[in-house]
């Protein structure tokens, strides 16, 4: 929970996840505090305004600032979904079997997320061909993975500047 919103209760979520059910009416979302149950939700600027059973105004809401939801796994996934759980620490391998690294990260993207590696090499999940026994079968583009291209990959996460808070990079000076 990210703060309260408004005199009854209501406060903001940010998720890290894209599925609008786990705001429905009657979702629970766990927490190390116990469970909380939603009674409506509303989608906000990117995230939510959620109001729970369990708080009833904004002092108890601002009791709750910064407790992390989860909620229980969704059985159902989509064929080419995977848990991102299942994905870190795997091994990424080609459909040849080369060793291309480990993931670290995965990092949220507009297009495809993106699978960080270890070595500095990224992959869209678009490439993903499977995920089983703890190793990523990917099928690339010839050109993704060249030691050039990682090592570059690598000085640009060097590099990269610090993130604002909510996430947004700063604007680059124009020229």
């Amino acid at each position: 929970m990210v703060k309260p919103h408004g005199l009854k209760g209501d406060v903001v979520v940010a998720p890290v996840t894209n599925r609008a059910e786990r705001f429905q009416p009657g979702a629970v979302h766990l927490t190390d505090r116990g469970a909380f149950h939603v009674r409506s939700a509303r989608r906000h600027q990117g995230r939510w305004i959620v109001r729970y059973e369990e708080i009833s105004d904004r002092t108890a809401a601002e009791g709750f600032r910064g407790v992390v939801l989860r909620g229980e796994p969704i059985d159902v996934l989509d064929e080419s979904e995977w848990w991102v759980h299942d994905l870190v620490g795997a091994q990424v391998v080609d459909r040849a079997g080369v060793l291309h690294g480990t993931v670290t990260e995965v990092e949220a993207n507009p297009a495809h997320d993106i699978l960080v590696l270890d070595t500095g090499g990224l992959v869209p999940v678009v490439f993903v061909e499977e995920v089983v026994q703890g190793q990523v079968v990917i099928d690339p583009p010839e050109g993704l993975l060249d030691a050039d291209l990682v090592e570059a990959n690598r000085a640009g996460v060097e590099r990269r500047p610090a993130r604002r808070k909510g996430g947004v990079p700063p604007a680059s000076p124009p020229g």
